[in-house]
């Protein structure tokens, strides 16, 4: 019995069986388990900023597992306090950190947070946005935009009214004085890495101060360099109430962190929120290793470089190119996404169909320029195989 025979016997199937089974990995290169060499453009979905096996990450868990690995939140460690000190450093900001494991449990923060704020101020619903994904428990499935993952597990315990994004007149129209707080994206990564217009997330930011709303900004994919600034809402000049973050922050090790600033982080009270795991040392050591070795100049100039490759590919297929940095989907004139990345892996490149029409390209923040002009001069032959 091969490896995805076993997989399928012994997972649930909600994955389904993925396609290529990875046995080990190299800066942006991996390698699945019959041998064959990938260029890995998914970058374990904007997770892996350092790619695979970099020395400095390698160190890093290494010294603190064979230090000490947990504590528990029964005891404080100072890697933990490293990071959220480096955070607010990069932040530049007054705040507060709460870690936990993944982006869920980030937004599940974010979330409890704002609704302990709403109750203090008799406030009553939520506002998020039309196709926005903040995570699959129920407190972030709630804020979350998607029909087709959303609606089976309702009803949900609180009050979230949708509205296009970015469209600033519905969003005007929609936040009152009742509002809680709205929960965006500044990119939206699963609806298809979609850009909002320019001057949206400023005037959601005006539209929240007018209100008392809170603005809460997921950046569960967007953050630490993947745009080419630590933070996607750096690039708008705007500071939210509530940050949030995970994926590229531990480069593979598992770590969101829900950031308060100004008063907003000090709402929680001592026992309103925990997480066993949530701050672990050696996760902690891995952030501090990613914040070390993420170089937003190369995340910029090789962006652009990928960028500008793919746009040149001359297919009728590709309809265009859109996104900032290292973080990126070519989108399809065709629903032939998942032709693409069937066409891809069959010529050595990992990407991921993201929607029907949009195919993400999110490469560990590492990857080099050559790696780059791999792939786009590949780029043609595979749109002309997935369009077949």
């Amino acid at each position: 019995m091969n490896l995805y025979e076993r997989f399928e016997q012994a997972f649930m199937p909600n994955y389904g069986v993925p396609p290529v089974a990875l046995a080990r990995g190299e800066g942006s290169r991996v390698w699945d388990v019959d041998g064959k060499e990938y260029l890995d453009f998914i970058g374990g979905i904007a997770t892996s900023s350092l790619g695979h096996a970099h020395p400095a990450l390698v160190e890093a868990v290494s010294k603190q597992v064979a230090t000490i690995a947990h504590t528990s939140n029964l005891f404080l460690h100072e890697p933990e306090v490293l990071l959220a000190e480096r955070l607010r450093t990069l932040l530049n900001a007054p705040t507060r950190v709460f870690f936990a494991n993944s982006g869920t449990e980030a937004n599940e923060a974010a979330y409890k947070l704002a609704l302990k704020y709403g109750r203090r101020e008799g406030r009553s619903y939520f506002v998020a946005a039309e196709n926005g994904f903040h995570g699959r428990t129920i407190g972030a499935l709630s804020l979350t935009g998607k029909q087709s993952i959303r609606d089976q597990f309702g009803p949900f315990p609180v009050n979230v009214r949708f509205v296009p994004y970015g469209d600033a007149d519905a969003l005007k129209e929609t936040v009152t004085g009742d509002c809680i707080a709205v929960f965006l994206e500044p990119t939206q990564g699963e609806a298809g890495v979609v850009p909002p217009p320019d001057g949206y997330f400023e005037a959601a930011r005006e539209i929240c101060d007018s209100t008392g709303a809170l603005l809460v900004a997921d950046e569960i994919q967007s953050a630490i360099g993947r745009t080419g600034h630590w933070f996607a809402h750096q690039a708008d000049g705007v500071t939210p109430d509530i940050l949030t973050l995970a994926k590229g922050l531990g480069g593979g090790l598992p770590i969101g962190a829900c950031v308060g600033f100004g008063d907003v982080g000090r709402l929680f009270e001592k026992g309103d929120h925990g997480s066993t795991f949530g701050g672990n040392p050696v996760s902690c050591a891995a952030a501090l290793a990613v914040l070390d070795n993420v170089d937003l100049g190369h995340v910029r100039s090789t962006g652009a470089r990928l960028r500008t490759g793919l746009e040149a590919a001359g297919h009728p297929l590709l309809k265009g190119v859109r996104g900032r940095g290292l973080w990126l989907a070519a989108v399809l004139n065709e629903p032939r996404s998942a032709q693409v990345q069937q066409a891809a892996a069959a010529a050595g490149f990992l990407v991921n169909a993201l929607q029907p029409d949009a195919v993400r390209l999110a490469p560990p923040l590492v990857v080099t320029a050559d790696e780059v002009d791999a792939l786009v001069a590949a780029f043609p032959a595979i749109l002309a195989e997935a369009a077949k």
